[in-house]
């Protein structure tokens, strides 16, 4: 037993410590017996980390490329999708063949100055996802109940209570609530599509590749929008903690077994999450590509433009519910990242009240300050500013993932196979640059 378990650490430089989110770490049982209950008991995480990827700073993109080029831009989304699915499952890979989740393995594989960097680039990354969150929660407040900007921004801090009292009820509460909003958001895009009424071959052939991509510059910039937004940095982070919440056989077979269902529940999952934002792009082309509207990259404009178009008041509100969800959702996500994150990387652990009214003052402040002072349009600019400081912590978070999943000393036979490696490394490299040249537009002001 212990030659196995110095195998299994041989290419650590110490022991794991504490496991990732020690409260909930294996709190959720896999029953034994094979079959589709053991599927389900694998089921949740996935969801989670979909989230992130249809969150409110994701909107705007989708929302500009449908209604500046139709439903060109589909296959992008669906580009951006595959990658997705191809690096968590990498995250799922990582958690269950180490123990480690993403924080942990880059406190111990790096120097403390370099682990230092890492985490305050994660912590970064952390409150600029929640600040896009607080915004986005704030302007579906503000367009469903009228609530003021400034005062949608402060009420989002009431989260802190309801994501604890979830904590306290279990994960399975967490992930429930998740799911829930997650079917809300479906069912409001669902009917607002069948009011838009779509062009069902146009949408198909919106799938397939084009050259317009690359010639059409304007086009081009969209796409390199949607593609540079989609890999949330948190959300590797965030994959690979909470994989670890499943009671599994800890035997070679049985973790094999959890990596492979680990990685259908994220492969599942995200493919919920491109039929939300192929959702909005499809909306959005219907609506205002063929409605003559042009382009429409602001939320409140869309929520304004959907009453007349679709000829339908309840158009408008379900478009501001489903926002509402997705940023009550991504501030779930968000939390539980911040955790894994501080206590991944420090080795301390904070009581999960405190570390979230820390991150979502730091969140807060900015957002209420340019709420008050200028109104939708500077919160609007704050939300572009959100995804630049993603864009920026990105590469610290993808190539520390593929290099750990692809070293043997660390993972042992559960090391990545080839394949996904090297198509992981040129996802990584394709986003890393587009990314880069997003952040170059942003500071030129191209």
């Amino acid at each position: 037993m212990l030659d196995r378990l110095q195998a299994e650490n041989a290419g650590w430089r110490r022991e794991r410590g504490d496991p990732a989110l020690a409260e909930v770490h294996g709190s959720i049982a896999v029953p034994k017996k094979s079959g589709i209950w053991r599927f389900f008991a694998f089921m949740g995480p996935g969801y989670l980390v979909a989230t992130g990827y249809m969150d409110p700073g994701n909107w705007a993109t989708s929302l500009a490329g449908g209604s500046k080029f139709g439903y060109g831009l589909l296959t992008v989304a669906l580009l951006s999708n595959m990658i997705a699915i191809l690096l968590q499952a990498l995250c799922s890979r990582l958690g269950v063949a180490s123990g480690r989740d993403l924080a942990q393995a880059c406190r111990d594989s790096f120097p403390r100055p370099v682990g230092f960097v890492l985490w305050m680039l994660a912590e970064a990354a952390i409150c600029a996802t929640d600040l896009a969150e607080v915004i986005g929660t704030a302007i579906g407040l503000n367009l469903l109940f009228g609530i003021p900007l400034e005062i949608g921004v402060v009420i989002t801090a009431l989260d802190v209570f309801l994501i604890l009292w979830l904590q306290n009820l279990g994960f399975r509460f967490v992930e429930a609530l998740v799911v829930a909003l997650l079917a809300v958001i479906a069912a409001c895009f669902g009917i607002q599509i069948a009011m838009a009424d779509p062009n069902w071959g146009e949408v198909i052939r919106g799938f397939a590749p084009t050259t317009e991509i690359v010639t059409n510059p304007d086009m081009l910039y969209l796409a390199l929008g949607i593609l540079g937004a989609t890999v949330m940095p948190h959300n590797l982070y965030l994959h690979s903690a909470i994989v670890q919440t499943r009671r599994h056989d800890g035997t070679l077979d049985g973790k094999r077994e959890a990596i492979k269902l680990a990685t259908w529940d994220s492969t599942l999952a995200l493919m919920f999450a491109l039929t939300i934002n192929a959702s909005i792009l499809i909306l959005a082309a219907s609506a205002f590509h063929h409605g003559g509207t042009g382009e429409v990259a602001d939320l409140g404009k869309a929520h304004e433009l959907l009453n007349p178009l679709l000829g339908s008041a309840w158009a408008p509100t379900l478009f501001a519910i489903a926002l509402l969800c997705c940023g009550l959702n991504s501030t779930v996500t968000a939390t539980i990242a911040g955790q894994a994150v501080m206590e991944g990387f420090l080795n301390i652990q904070l009581a999960p009240w405190l570390r979230r009214l820390i991150t979502r003052t730091i969140a807060i402040v900015p957002a209420a300050a340019v709420t008050i002072a200028y109104g939708e349009s500077g919160a609007g600019a704050l939300l572009i500013l959100s995804q630049v400081i993603l864009s920026l912590q990105l590469p610290f978070a993808v190539v520390p993932l593929i290099m750990f999943t692809a070293d043997k000393r660390k993972m042992g036979v559960l090391v990545a196979p080839r394949w996904q490696i090297v198509l992981a490394s040129l996802a990584a490299a394709l986003i890393i640059a587009l990314n880069m040249k997003l952040l170059f537009d942003f500071v030129t002001g191209a």
